[in-house]
């Protein structure tokens, strides 16, 4: 196994990792918490907009780490 195929091992478990945590933490509570459907569907919507706002700040984040990596050591 190379170095890019365990750095895309690691990658995709830790993708899947924090989807069922994001789901286990803040997704079940969630729909849990509502008893009619459009409701459940709202609140569905809402978290997955949340989960694309972080995924968005992590991708902006790490992109600025990759391009200040040179400048910082």
């Amino acid at each position: 196994m190379t170095n890019t195929e365990t750095t895309y091992l690691v990658g995709a478990f830790l993708g899947v990792f924090g989807l069922t945590v994001f789901c286990w933490l803040v997704l079940a509570p969630t729909i849990t918490s509502y008893r009619r459907a459009h409701e459940r569907a709202a609140v569905v919507i809402l978290s997955l907009y949340v989960l694309a706002a972080l995924v968005a700040l992590g991708v902006v984040l790490g992109g600025a780490i990759v391009l200040q990596w040179p400048h910082l050591f």
